[in-house]
C-alpha cells in the first residue's frame, strides 16, 4: 500500500490530549458526526467490530455500551494510549496504520468496520477499502464518514473539483491551533473505489445538526442546516 508517513500523525500527536478532553461535547463531533454515524449502524450487540482510526476511543466506548465486541486501531501513539485509558481493557487497542497491510487481522473476522472522519487523511482509498472488505464476514457492513466534497470544494477554493488534492487548514477549538492536512476529493473518488473492491453501497447520509448542536453553537447550526459539512456512507460486503 502507500503513505510511508501518515500526513496527519504529527498534528494529532500535538492535539491528542486537548482533542480527547473536548470531543465528547464539541458540536461537530458530538452533535453532528456521531449521531449520524451511529444512526447508520446495523444491530451491533454481540457483533465483532473494528474501529479503524479510533482516536481517544469515543466510538469504541459507545459500541461497547451497545453490547459489541470491539477492536480499535489508531496510528497515533498518544491516541492509542488515551483510548486504552478510556476503555480500561474492555477492548483491544493497537497502534496501526490502516494505509498499510494488516496481516494481524484475519480474513472474515469482523461483522462491522467503523471509520468516522478518518479516510480524509488517506490518499489512495482503494487499498484501504480492500483490507476492510477482506476482514469483513458476509454480510458485514462498513460505515464511515468524511468531510463533504462540496464543503471542501468551497472551503479550500480549489479550481478543479475533480482532482484529489492535498490541502489543509488550521484547526481551532482544541486549546491550541494546529495545521491539519487532509485530502480533498470528488464524491466519485470516494464511492467508485468502494464499489470496485466489491462493496454494495446501501445508503448515503448528508446529516443535519441536532438540537443539541443548536444549543451549543447556533451560528454553525444555521450554516450546517443549509449547507452540508460531513457525509456518511453504509456499504455491505
Amino acid at each position: 500500500m502507500n503513505e510511508e508517513n501518515p500526513i496527519a500523525l504529527q498534528a494529532y500527536e500535538e492535539l491528542a490530549e486537548a482533542y480527547a478532553a473536548c470531543v465528547e461535547t464539541k458540536p461537530h463531533n458530538a452533535y453532528y458526526d456521531r449521531p449520524a454515524v451511529l444512526g447508520l449502524l446495523p444491530e451491533v450487540a454481540g457483533r465483532r467490530i473494528l474501529d479503524a482510526g479510533c482516536g481517544p476511543g469515543v466510538y469504541a466506548d459507545a459500541l461497547l455500551q451497545m453490547g459489541a465486541e470491539v477492536m480499535a486501531l489508531d496510528v497515533s501513539p498518544k491516541m492509542v494510549a488515551l483510548a486504552q485509558q478510556r476503555l480500561c481493557n474492555r477492548a483491544e487497542v493497537m497502534q496501526a496504520d490502516i494505509t498499510k497491510p494488516m496481516p494481524f487481522l484475519n480474513d472474515e473476522s469482523f461483522d462491522l468496520v467503523v471509520s468516522p472522519l478518518v479516510l480524509g487523511y488517506v490518499k489512495d482509498l482503494k487499498p484501504v477499502y480492500q483490507e476492510f472488505h477482506r476482514v469483513l464476514r458476509r454480510p458485514g457492513h462498513f460505515v464511515f464518514s468524511e468531510s463533504h466534497p462540496f464543503f471542501d470544494f468551497v472551503l479550500f477554493k480549489t479550481n478543479n473539483y475533480f482532482a484529489t488534492e492535498l490541502v489543509g487548514c488550521e484547526w481551532k477549538g482544541f486549546e491550541k491551533r494546529v495545521f491539519m492536512p487532509c485530502y480533498r476529493r470528488p464524491l466519485s473518488a470516494i464511492v467508485n473505489p468502494l464499489i470496485e473492491v466489491g462493496f454494495i453501497l446501501e445508503r448515503i447520509l448528508e446529516p443535519v445538526p441536532t438540537d443539541d448542536f443548536k444549543r451549543a453553537d447556533p451560528k454553525d447550526y444555521e450554516e450546517l442546516s443549509r449547507r452540508p459539512g460531513f457525509i456518511c456512507f453504509r456499504a455491505r460486503k
